[in-house]
């Protein structure tokens, strides 16, 4: 299996509002950056998006390191919160229901796809990846607002 890095960020001009997400891909010494934005979203839409576009682009099953500063994401993934919420039919709980389930239900068949170990970084703590998925992130909310 191809090792590949991803590194995502999601970002939101009000929670709801303008929105944007922000990926890089690395597979040795190349690169790739991809982007987007949605008019009225959620930050955790956008990060989820990050990811769920992210390994879309995969052409094969890889060995996949996914660096987030999303604990959403990172903990719903690798404690997998988000496939116990599709056993009980997107409920959290009896009375809660999960959010987001049409990204998650996506996401989860992508994911499977793949051996992918979750990284968490700190958001806005000098990570270069991290910050430069914030900047495309952000940029592509800008365009929306």
């Amino acid at each position: 299996m191809k090792a590949v890095e991803i590194f995502t960020d999601g970002a939101c001009k009000g929670n709801p509002g303008p929105g944007g997400w922000g990926a890089i891909l690395r597979y040795k010494d190349k690169e790739k950056e991809i982007s987007g934005g949605e008019a009225n979203t959620t930050n955790n839409r956008m990060e989820i998006t990050a990811v769920l576009t992210a390994l879309k682009m995969l052409k094969e099953p890889c060995e996949v390191t996914l660096y987030s500063d999303s604990q959403y994401v990172c903990n719903a993934l690798k404690l997998g919160w988000a496939k116990k919420w599709k056993e009980n039919n997107w409920m959290r709980n009896k009375k809660d229901p999960a959010l987001n389930p049409d990204l998650w239900d996506e996401l989860l068949k992508e994911y499977d796809k793949h051996k992918v170990t979750i990284v968490w970084v700190k958001g806005h703590a000098g990570h270069p990846e991290n910050e430069r998925c914030d900047r495309l992130a952000v940029a592509q909310a800008e365009k929306y607002s």
